[in-house]
């Protein structure tokens, strides 16, 4: 009888663990599912989340980590709406999400890249190395009020007249190629990726990067963001979840060229296919990048974040002034 009970009882409590395990997420393999939606197609920013999906660095945290393509309405929106528990987004793009009536419920818990690389590129030679030098040439451009005003502050501050810069619309997929061809003159980009497919293609071209022409141009992007209600529920498995993450782009900063391999064989989308030398490449320059001089991967300078949504209001780039602190936290970091 007490070896029957015995049985019983151990049933019983096999039945309740497995309840729980359950219960937990991850199809009853007791990890939490956390879906991770990209910005874009997969590319050097988001090494970082491959590797440690290819490592097992989420599973090690009891993570049951998917990564999905952004939907048209954005990686934030389906962040907000808690289709998504993390996604990449910027600094620049989510100050519309802070300042609406109905503000995106999500916050940025760490910096893929420590400081903005994006700047404008432009034929060698031609004199568009510095803003000024965009006087009389023309810029291809996505018709955004912050970047437009982004272009003629640099401008303005190196002296130069913005109202004498022609601008077309951006409908360039391959920069080089269209400086090359001459359907512009001048494009933003970010050099992780276009100035280092530039380079690719042996195109002589100048360049210059915001951040060193105005320091308040030196916001974060991109950023991993999360959903609050997220946040507030489960704050363990966010700091699982941003410590295993911290081992991917740890891992990419010691081996870039496996680490670009990693992201090419990861890539369910099929756009990296055929990019293997260029993803290396973007990889050995982008590398270290994601911690650059800071000791912590994720830091976010509260100074920086700051001064840079202090600038949006003073130059009427947003509804409301945004106070300091808003949108972000270190809290999560490990």
């Amino acid at each position: 009888m007490k070896q029957t009970l015995k049985k019983l009882g151990a049933l019983l409590l096999c039945a309740v663990l497995l309840v729980s395990l359950a219960a937990c997420g991850g199809e009853g393999t007791g990890k939490t599912d956390i879906t991770v939606s990209l910005d874009w197609t997969p590319n050097t920013n988001h090494t970082g989340i491959y590797v440690a999906l290819a490592n097992g660095y989420f599973e090690e945290a009891g993570l049951n980590v998917t990564v999905v393509q952004p939907p048209e309405a954005g990686a934030a929106a389906m962040c907000a709406a808690g289709q998504a528990q993390f996604a990449i987004d910027a600094q620049d793009t989510l100050a519309a999400a802070f300042v609406s009536d109905a503000p995106l419920g999500v916050t940025a818990v760490a910096a893929l890249l420590q400081h903005n690389t994006s700047g404008i590129i432009s034929r060698a030679g031609e004199g568009m190395d510095r803003p000024k030098g965009l006087e009389g040439h023309t810029y291809s451009t996505w018709d955004s009020p912050i970047e437009l005003a982004t272009l003629r502050a640099v401008v303005e501050r190196d002296g130069g007249d913005f109202d004498k810069v022609n601008l077309i619309p951006n409908t360039i997929t391959d920069e080089a190629g269209a400086l090359r061809e001459h359907l512009t003159d001048a494009i933003w980009i970010f050099y992780g990726w276009g100035g280092i497919a530039a380079e690719q293609t042996g195109l002589d071209f100048d360049y210059f990067y915001f951040k060193d022409i105005d320091p308040v141009f030196d916001y974060y992007t991109p950023v991993l963001i999360a959903n609050n209600a997220f946040l507030e529920e489960h704050p363990d498995e966010t700091k699982a979840f941003l410590s295993a993450l911290k081992k991917g782009y740890e891992y990419a900063i010691a081996n870039p060229e496996a680490a670009a391999q990693i992201l090419v064989d990861g890539d369910t989308t099929g756009s990296l296919r055929d990019s293997l030398e260029l993803v290396t490449a973007s990889q050995k320059w982008i590398s270290p990048q994601y911690k650059a001089e800071v000791e912590q991967w994720g830091y976010i300078d509260p100074a920086r974040w700051d001064a840079f949504y202090a600038w949006l209001w003073e130059n009427g780039l947003v509804e409301k002034e945004l106070p300091a602190g808003t949108g972000y936290t270190n809290a999560y970091l490990s």
